[in-house]
């Protein structure tokens, strides 16, 4: 069986980590993608892999900042592929860490726009080319912010917690139209952009993140992605509004 067969489905984050994970899983599962990053030879290189299983995807390379180019990702799965059914609104960063005291206004104000602005203005075009025929929008936050308050991290945290006020919001405006809206919320992913995978990362930073879960590990990207498609398919028809912990119990872990 395939989940997403007919569907189609927007992708943002899509060139590494669980965007690309993502991805993948999608177009296995039938959907045709419109996949976007700021690296076109490394969306390039995931259409490439997609095509070679037999699946369709075209990329979008720009910033998810850019409302033009959150128009053009809806306007090319509604020109291409005739409609669009699912977002998987995935883009995002950490942003400048540190004290709250010793953040700078910039550093501030571009988390917030990376992780939030571009949310809303993925919302507003995805929406809106979904029309009323329903649909899947799904974003990417996180439990930093929302279970548990992580020194050094305020703006990711303000960002990511106020894309789950976001969500609520366009559940509740979007629910006569069949469109649900949930936030995924990921534990420490095995992804390039991870502190784990830092330049001066070591051997006690991942064992201090995999001791953090109840689990005792970091998540795969696919195990994300796994998420991310129950929430995009039907299995989750009557699931909108929510904020999913994924994140291999690091809320409720005191061990």
């Amino acid at each position: 069986m395939t989940l997403l067969n007919g569907k189609t489905a927007i992708v943002t984050g899509a060139s590494s980590g669980i965007g690309c994970a993502a991805a993948r899983v999608f177009a296995r599962q039938g959907a045709k993608l419109v996949i976007n990053g700021r690296r076109q030879d490394a969306l390039d290189a995931v259409v490439a892999e997609i095509e070679a299983e037999g699946g369709e995807a075209v990329a979008v390379a720009g910033d998810v900042r850019d409302e033009a180019l959150q128009a053009r990702l809806a306007e090319t799965a509604v020109s291409l592929f005739g409609k669009l059914d699912i977002a998987f609104n995935n883009a995002g960063g950490l942003g400048e860490m540190g004290p709250v005291a010793g953040l700078s206004l910039e550093g501030w104000r571009e988390t917030i726009e990376t992780n939030l602005t571009a949310a809303f203005l993925g919302a507003k075009h995805q929406s809106a080319a979904m029309g009323e025929g329903g649909g899947s929008l799904i974003f990417t936050s996180t439990f930093v912010g929302y279970t548990a308050g992580m020194p050094g991290m305020g703006a990711y945290a303000a960002s990511k917690a106020g894309l789950i006020g976001l969500v609520q919001v366009l559940a509740a405006e979007l629910a006569l139209r069949n469109i649900r809206v949930n936030a995924l919320l990921p534990g420490g992913t095995d992804t390039p952009a991870s502190i784990t995978n830092a330049p001066d990362a070591t051997a006690e930073v991942l064992a201090f993140v995999e001791g953090l879960h109840a689990l005792k590990r970091m998540a795969r990207p696919e195990e994300i992605a796994n998420a991310a498609l129950f929430l995009a398919s039907d299995l989750s028809s009557f699931v909108t509004g929510t904020a999913m912990l994924a994140d291999g119990g690091v809320s409720i872990s005191r061990t």
